[in-house]
C-alpha cells in the first residue's frame, strides 16, 4: 500500500486564509500547495505576511508544498532565488514552473544543469511540473531531458500533455514510463483532447479520460512502493477559465470545492 498525502491548492479558494487553512484541514487534507506567501498577493489577490503563514500552517497541522515560477531574464537566477526563499519555510517539496517551452534544447539543459546543484544545497525534493508553456511540455522533451539529467524529478500533471498531444498519449508509453519513475507529486487533475481540465472527473461521458488518467497514476504508486516512499498528490482543478462555464451566465458548471473533494476521495481508493 502506497504512503499517500494529500495536498489542496489555494487556487481558486477564497475568503480570509485562515477560514482557508481551517476548511482544507477539516476535510481530512494532509497539506496545501500555493506560491510562496509573499507571492500570493500578486497571484491570487490575498495580502499575507510570511509569519501569519507559518502561523497557520502549525496550527492546522498542514505540511506545505511550494511552488515556484522561473521567469525574467534569467530562469536559472529565478529559480535559484525563489527556491532559496522557499527552503526557509520548510516545504515537504517544491513545485517548480521552470524555464519555458520556447527554448532550445541547449538552453533548457543550461537551466537544469545550473537547477540541480541548488536543489542539492537546499536538500528539499523539487518536482519540475509538466505545465504548458514549460519545458516540460510534452512527453518527448521531457523524456529527452530526463535522460539527460538522471537526477531530475517531476510533478506528473499529465492534463497538460493530452491538451497538447489532443490524444490520451497511446503513442507516448516510453516517454510515459519513464516519467512514472521520475515522478514525487501528481497533480490529479483529469484533461482532455481538446482541454485541461473536464467539468467533472465523475461524469460518464469522460469515462475514457478518467480511467486513463488512473492507470498512469497507478504506476507512480506502484514505483512508490517498491521504493517505499511517501506520495503527494493534489487534486488541482482550478477555477474558470479552467473550469469550464455556462454560456451567458458565465457561472461555472461545477462546484471547485467538490470537484476536488471527489478527487481527493477517489485518488485514494484507485491507487491503493
Amino acid at each position: 500500500m502506497v504512503k499517500l498525502k494529500s495536498i489542496k491548492s489555494l487556487w481558486g479558494m477564497d475568503g480570509p486564509l485562515e477560514s482557508q487553512f481551517e476548511r482544507i484541514a477539516n476535510a481530512g487534507y494532509d497539506g496545501i500547495e500555493s506560491p510562496l506567501p509573499t507571492d500570493l498577493a500578486i497571484i491570487g489577490g490575498i495580502p499575507v505576511e510570511e509569519k501569519q503563514f507559518r502561523n497557520l500552517l502549525d496550527q492546522y497541522k498542514l505540511g506545505y508544498i511550494a511552488m515556484v515560477f522561473t521567469g525574467g531574464d534569467n530562469h536559472a537566477e529565478s529559480f535559484r532565488e525563489q527556491v532559496e526563499r522557499a527552503a526557509e519555510l520548510d516545504p515537504i517539496m517544491i513545485n517548480s514552473h521552470s524555464a519555458r517551452d520556447n527554448m532550445t534544447f541547449v538552453e533548457q539543459a543550461e537551466f537544469f544543469e545550473s537547477a540541480l546543484p541548488i536543489e542539492q544545497k537546499v536538500r528539499i525534493p523539487v518536482g519540475h511540473e509538466t505545465h504548458r508553456g514549460r519545458a516540460m511540455f510534452t512527453p518527448w522533451t521531457t523524456g529527452a531531458l530526463l535522460r539527460e539529467f538522471p537526477e531530475l524529478k517531476l510533478t506528473a500533471d499529465f492534463s497538460h500533455w493530452i491538451c497538447v498531444c489532443e490524444s490520451l498519449l497511446e503513442d507516448q508509453i516510453d516517454h510515459l514510463e519513464l516519467a512514472f519513475k521520475r515522478t514525487i507529486h501528481i497533480h490529479a487533475r483529469v484533461g482532455y483532447a481538446q482541454g485541461p481540465q473536464v467539468p467533472h472527473p465523475g461524469a460518464q461521458e469522460y469515462s475514457l479520460e478518467l480511467s486513463s488518467h488512473e492507470h498512469w497514476w497507478k504506476q507512480i504508486a506502484r514505483a512508490h512502493v517498491l521504493a517505499g516512499t511517501h506520495l503527494t498528490f493534489t487534486p488541482e482543478f482550478g477555477p474558470p477559465p479552467y473550469m469550464p462555464r455556462m454560456p451567458f451566465t458565465n457561472e461555472p458548471v461545477a462546484d471547485l470545492w467538490q470537484v476536488c473533494l471527489w478527487m481527493k476521495e477517489r485518488f485514494g481508493q484507485i491507487v491503493n
